[in-house]
């Protein structure tokens, strides 16, 4: 069984709804989700946010927030995650934000820096992954392992 018939069936089980909202991973992690026959049971909607605009006005994201901490940033990922919940009225909502690369990277923020998001139920976690410069798709991909790997674990 893979880890995203795994969630599914967690999600299933728990009676919950999920939403994404992904920026660097651009739909990858709906995508995976819907490769499963019951994914219609648990997505009702999810959001590509890329542009920072599209994370104020779909996500509810604080412009305050992307001001002092930037667009990725953990504050960033929990907004987005709370804010896809909230906005769907889903149990369990995942924010996604990095840099995927070649290029976007700073001083403090290399390529292949990803800050994820998790709100499961009333309760939001957060995590920085550094996946480092293995290229764009290895990096969205990398980020996709890890969002399923610890939905996994928070919905067991």
């Amino acid at each position: 069984m893979s880890i995203e018939e795994k969630v599914v069936d967690l999600l299933i089980e728990k009676g919950y709804h999920i939403s994404f909202a992904e920026s660097c991973t651009a739909g990858l992690c709906s995508a995976r989700l819907v490769n499963v026959a019951n994914a219609s049971k648990v997505l009702d909607v999810s959001f590509t946010t890329y542009a920072n605009e599209a994370k104020i006005k779909y996500l509810g994201v604080n412009e305050k927030t992307i001001h002092d901490f930037g667009v990725v940033s953990e504050e960033v990922a929990r907004e987005m995650a709370e804010g896809v919940a909230r906005e769907t009225g889903s149990e369990t909502g995942v924010g996604v934000t990095g840099i995927a690369g070649p290029t976007g990277a700073t001083a403090t923020k290399p390529v292949g820096m990803v800050c994820f998001g998790f709100y499961v139920n009333g309760n939001t976690v957060t995590f920085t992954k550094q996946f480092g410069n293995i290229g764009r798709q290895n990096v969205r991909q990398a980020s996709s392992d890890f969002v399923f790997e610890t939905l996994f674990k928070l919905l067991k």
